[in-house]
């Protein structure tokens, strides 16, 4: 009756030896369990397992309160068999029955969550960064552009450029009324031109004249939907040939901030030839004068020279930005630096360029060790090398690395315990102890075998 109503029984001794195994699932059939007989509990569950299997016995052996435990066994496939566990402790001879409910469906769906959860924030991340590209060209457009809903025609968006083209202030711009920007002479054509637009999808522009300074302006507009709200991306151009300043007094303090920034600061065009630089980065040029550096190629300053440079253009034309791409910098009189690089591609208008930021990092890296066998700590670490040694010492690194992690999980695992950690590792004890010295570990003198 208990193999019926569970998926697989295992029924034991008080030491947790297996005298017989019931498997109530067909799909459990091929984890050969059959061959659990006569072993202990504890020998057929991961490693990790094991202190649960003590856990499960003690409580049963106690007569506590029964408690559901998870534990792994190894199967055939490869793959461990997830099971929850349950243990009694039944007839006067003390014998232990753990009845067990096979959770392989629940694993997969955990793990089809978890890979939801992440391509989801993936998708956040590519979706945040496209708002951010969007925003600061909106924001630094030099053309006058307005969003406007086309359900109830108020203004959901204006840039600083039609804020100064409309003498309006754009922050109390937005909400209000669309129609009431213009003088009201200019409403009824505005009116009939949006709804044309809205039937058409297109139309021709109209003149139109502000309500405040009187400017006569040139209006087109086109229809793009959102999710399911259209709206009307409208353009505006001064009639006299005016046209708004491409820089409001808030733009013209950001460059000037961008000037004295302690970080360098690089435009370039498409093909990494500097346009323009900030102060900063000609310090770490070793330069004096922008002209210095401007019509030259920006690798002339980068530790790898024609590597580094094809790596961030292709990767900004790819993705329009790139963060923290560490590397070096090589100023024009030998002076050298370590850098993280941050960029971004503006792609819009005729004169397409990138930008670059050059952080100097090398304060905040730790100082280089004496020992000439010390090993990267992290996979981090290791990339860094790419570039700067041969891959013959990367992978020898990659190869200590792993080792020596290793040694350091079997000791933590095994508390410790170098004789166990050994066994573990399926290592004889003077191995690990050379290990150990090697790596740095513990000192022979201090190693015990507990």
């Amino acid at each position: 009756m208990v193999a019926t109503a569970a998926d697989i029984v295992l029924i034991m001794n008080a030491s947790g030896v297996i005298k017989d195994v019931a498997v109530g699932n067909e799909d459990l059939a091929d984890e050969e369990s059959e061959k659990w007989i006569g072993r202990r509990w504890d020998e057929v569950v991961t490693i990790e397992s094991r202190p649960k299997v003590e856990a499960l016995l003690e409580s049963a052996i106690s007569k506590d309160a029964p408690r559901w435990r998870q534990l792994n066994h190894p199967s055939p496939s490869g793959n461990d068999l997830p099971v929850l566990y349950n243990a009694v402790s039944v007839g006067r001879k003390s014998r232990i029955v753990a009845v067990g409910r096979e959770l392989r469906a629940v694993a997969m769906l955990q793990q089809r969550l978890v890979d939801a959860q992440q391509s989801m924030e993936r998708e956040y991340e590519r979706l945040r960064s496209a708002e951010t590209r969007y925003r600061l060209l909106f924001q630094l457009a030099s053309e006058a552009v307005l969003i406007v809903d086309t359900a109830t025609l108020k203004v959901v968006e204006i840039n600083p450029a039609a804020g100064a083209l409309l003498s309006q202030i754009p922050n109390k711009v937005v909400g209000s009324a669309f129609a009431r920007v213009f003088d009201s002479a200019s409403r009824k054509p505005l009116e009939a031109y949006l709804s044309t637009v809205e039937a058409t999808g297109e139309g021709d522009s109209i003149v139109v004249r502000s309500r405040t300074g009187g400017i006569e302006c040139v209006l087109s507009a086109a229809l793009f939907r959102q999710d399911s709200d259209s709206y009307f991306l409208v353009r505006l151009a001064s009639q006299d040939g005016r046209r708004a300043d491409a820089l409001t007094r808030e733009q013209s303090h950001l460059l000037d901030v961008i000037e004295r920034v302690p970080d360098g600061f690089v435009v370039t065009d498409m093909d990494g030839r500097v346009l323009t630089a900030n102060q900063a980065f000609l310090d770490l040029a070793q330069l004096v004068a922008e002209r210095q550096v401007i019509g030259h190629p920006l690798d002339r300053w980068l530790g790898r020279s024609g590597v580094d440079i094809n790596v961030l253009i292709s990767k900004l034309r790819e993705h329009g930005t790139v963060k923290l791409f560490a590397t070096t910098m090589q100023g024009e009189y030998g002076a050298t630096a370590d850098v993280e690089i941050s960029g971004v591609a503006v792609l819009a208008g005729e004169h397409p360029c990138l930008g670059f930021t050059f952080r100097n990092v090398g304060r905040r890296l730790p100082a280089p060790t004496t020992k000439s066998s010390a090993l990267p700590k992290s996979v981090d670490q290791l990339t860094e090398l790419v570039g700067r040694v041969p891959l013959k010492q990367v992978v020898q690194e990659t190869t200590d690395m792993i080792e020596r992690l290793c040694i350091e999980a079997a000791l933590e695992l095994t508390g410790d315990n170098r004789a166990s950690a050994a066994e573990v590792l399926g290592l004889s004890r003077q191995s690990l102890y050379s290990k150990l010295h090697r790596h740095g570990l513990g000192e022979l003198s201090t190693i015990d075998d507990k």
